[in-house]
């Protein structure tokens, strides 16, 4: 499928080519969905000047809970612009943006976003406001088109300054409380035969939720978004669910699913397989992404599926992918500067919504769920590491997890990836903490390849000009495959 977070490679490499070409030339000198008609809403509940504070979600065994009452993931991942957007743009701190969407997301009977990129030193506090007073919660993707493990140079990518930038991430939202979860990483292993990256994903979130519970009086959930690839689907589901260090382990997992396509069925898409397949799964899943638009426009059919009798023993729900419509046709609504334009999948989308109600009770939940035993190596799962096996965090990056993050960098801060000394450099100036207390950051960090959620190549340490000039060419040949 075309998903933008495999598709921005392109964009990122074409405008860090263009920037790095400029500044290393410098150095050496010296189908098309109809609109249906507009609806007028305001922002009236979302705008009032009193905070609503929801009640946290909760898991409990293989399913969500907000109270005592079960909770289904309903709603849209949320990035406007897409991928043109995804390398600078934080939805969560564009007030007018939120001001223009939210009532439109309560309008669609949706209870839950998730954003992909934000800047954790950015100010979130009206957006994240605004959602709690339309009761709506969030999953927040900690990496960015910059700072993220690298697919083919997970190790080197693996190192203090990325795990500073995940942690500030979480300290940016921490405290708010319609906060479900941060998802460690989307899609790095997007191919069958390319799971060496695994470990790393899973040593990120390890440290993830040990830094939340050190740094954050809420233990908020950490799972991870994985492509839905059939060859592996099942390995990798127990990869991340599997060994007696239940810090080591995911709180919750989620598929970016697009089997349904148009009027499909239960059966024929294979979400009845699905279910079969992870009946004993002893944590939530659900969809991170759903929403085929081979048939335009999407009828949504799944959605009586989704929330029905037949799949709430296993799934907790799903989000709809995307809120926009982008050049990749999987919008729901159409956005012109201030002005919103529902599209007819928002219209369609809505009346699924509205006629599906969630199961009566618990949904046919369990607590009984076993937790997976570590897959052996085999044909398409195969790692370096013995099966409960991750890599140690490095001792730099221990420090922010005994003593905070520190200062956020942001999305202009320090990549991860393929700088060596700059990037080291570039950390100590900005003055966040180390393991001593004082603001030079540790030695030893780890240098790597390019970045994305979902992919990368490598390229090796060099001045920080030449550095980007990889990172642009590596990017170009590291997209992601659909």
């Amino acid at each position: 499928t075309d998903r933008y977070l495999c598709k921005m490679r392109s964009t990122a490499a074409a405008a860090l080519s263009v920037l790095a070409g400029a500044a290393y030339v410098s150095a050496q000198a010296t189908v098309s969905t109809q609109p249906v008609a507009s609806v007028t809403l305001t922002a009236s509940s979302v705008a009032t000047s009193a905070t609503a504070t929801l009640t946290p979600v909760t898991i409990d065994g293989n399913a969500f809970f907000q109270g005592n009452d079960r909770f289904y993931v309903r709603g849209v991942t949320y990035q406007p612009g897409g991928e043109a957007s995804a390398l600078t743009d934080d939805p969560l701190a564009n007030t007018e943006a939120c001001e223009r969407d939210i009532p439109y997301f309560e309008q669609l009977g949706i209870n839950t976003i998730r954003v992909y990129n934000v800047d954790n030193s950015a100010d979130h506090s009206v957006c994240m406001n605004m959602l709690q007073n339309a009761g709506i919660y969030l999953f927040v993707d900690v990496n960015t088109p910059r700072i993220a493990l690298s697919r083919t140079d997970p190790a080197g990518s693996y190192n203090a300054i990325y795990l500073q930038h995940v942690f500030a991430t979480v300290d940016a939202f921490k405290n708010y409380s319609n906060v479900v979860g941060f998802f460690a990483g989307n899609e790095v292993i997007n191919e069958a035969n390319d799971t060496e990256a695994a470990p790393y994903v899973k040593a990120t979130l390890r440290d993830l939720k040990n830094y939340i519970s050190k740094q954050s009086d809420r233990q908020i959930p950490v799972g991870y978004s994985a492509a839905d690839i059939s060859e592996n689907r099942i390995q990798l589901a127990e990869y991340f669910n599997c060994g007696d260090d239940a810090t080591a382990r995911a709180d919750f997992y989620a598929f970016n699913s697009y089997s349904w396509c148009g009027d499909s069925s239960y059966t024929t898409s294979g979400f009845s397989q699905r279910v079969e397949d992870f009946s004993n799964y002893s944590i939530p899943l659900f969809f991170s992404e759903y929403g085929c638009n081979l048939v335009s426009p999407r009828p949504f059919t799944e959605v009586g599926s989704i929330y029905s009798e037949n799949m709430t023993p296993v799934f907790s729900g799903g989000l709809v992918y995307e809120w926009t419509q982008e050049s990749n046709n999987y919008g729901l609504v159409e956005v012109n500067g201030t002005s919103i334009t529902p599209l007819q999948d928002y219209e369609n989308l809505m009346e699924e919504f509205a006629k599906t109600s969630n199961p009566s009770g618990d949904g046919g939940y369990k607590t009984n769920g076993t937790v997976a035993t570590c897959p052996s190596n085999q044909t398409y799962f195969e790692i370096t590491f013995a099966a409960e096996d991750l890599p140690a965090i490095p001792s730099a990056a221990q420090a922010y997890i005994d003593s905070g993050a520190g200062k956020a960098l942001g999305n202009d801060g320090p990549t991860n990836q393929g700088q060596g000394s700059t990037a080291i450099q570039s950390l100590a100036s900005a003055g966040t903490a180390t393991a001593s207390g004082s603001s030079a950051a540790a030695s030893g960090a780890n240098s790597s390849g390019t970045s994305s959620p979902s992919s990368g190549a490598s390229n090796n340490g060099m001045g920080l000009t030449k550095a980007v000039f990889a990172l642009a060419v590596a990017m170009a040949v590291g997209m992601c495959a659909v």
